[in-house]
């Protein structure tokens, strides 16, 4: 005799339900690294309007620059509209990698009505990584009738720092494209011989990106220094 299996309800799988907000909040202020990037992973994956100051208020303070990615790839995950206006309040912190987080965030959402928050103070901030990372958010937010402008200010930077510093600018005057052309050549012709350098280095870049910035700089640097040598003879050569 065959016998039916019983089709009756049985016991249920429903699916596992994902963290609940308190769940991540807690997670994002955990000892452990792994588990403060599984958190903002898990708030980039179903974001919610409430963890957007947490988020935000993280990226001022968390020392793992992977979970900081994770942090800024979680915050571009919600709506613009919420995340905006917090980012840019955390332009005016004194503290300066909440400063510099808020606008390597802001560069990532892309959203030009963070455009005048990105003052010239923040272009020229005393701290490297701040300056660093408000040159790459004006290039993406900066509209075009403002790209000029905003060259001349970058171009006020020029010989600044380490090389990587140095690289930053360069890279971001790259990618103003020829609305930084008239900037650099008058650069060329003004400033130390460090700051010429680096603004011919950087003509260089704009004319060709592919070329290496070492390359380009140490030509720069021999061009300038023959430019800057005395041509010789002087009164002497001048009574033969």
């Amino acid at each position: 005799m065959n016998h039916e299996q019983e089709t009756g309800p049985g016991p249920t799988h429903a699916r596992a339900a994902g963290p609940t907000v308190q769940d991540v909040v807690s997670g994002l202020a955990a000892p452990a690294s792994s588990t403060r990037l599984r958190a903002a992973l898990a708030a980039g994956t179903r974001p919610e309007p409430a963890l957007v100051g947490p988020l935000v208020r993280r990226c001022a303070v968390e020392p793992d620059f992977q979970v900081r990615e994770m942090l800024t790839w979680a915050l571009t995950r919600h709506d613009a509209d919420l995340t905006v206006a917090p980012l840019v309040d955390e332009l005016a912190s004194a503290t300066p990698q909440a400063r510099s987080q808020a606008l390597h965030t802001l560069s990532k959402i892309g959203d030009v009505r963070a455009w005048p928050a990105v003052t010239a103070a923040l272009l020229r901030d005393p701290d490297d990584e701040v300056a660093r990372a408000a040159w790459r958010a004006a290039v993406v937010l900066a509209p075009p009738e403002h790209r000029e402008r905003l060259a001349a200010l970058l171009v006020a930077q020029l010989g600044r720092g380490s090389r990587d510093v140095r690289l930053s600018l360069s890279r971001a005057l790259v990618g103003l494209g020829g609305a930084a052309t008239a900037a650099l050549d008058r650069a060329v012709e003004q400033g130390d011989e460090e700051a010429r350098a680096h603004a011919a280095a950087t003509r260089r870049l704009v004319a060709d990106p592919d070329e290496a910035f070492d390359a380009a700089l140490a030509e720069a640097r021999r061009v300038v220094a023959l430019a800057a040598a005395p041509t010789g003879g002087g009164a002497a050569g001048a009574d033969r």
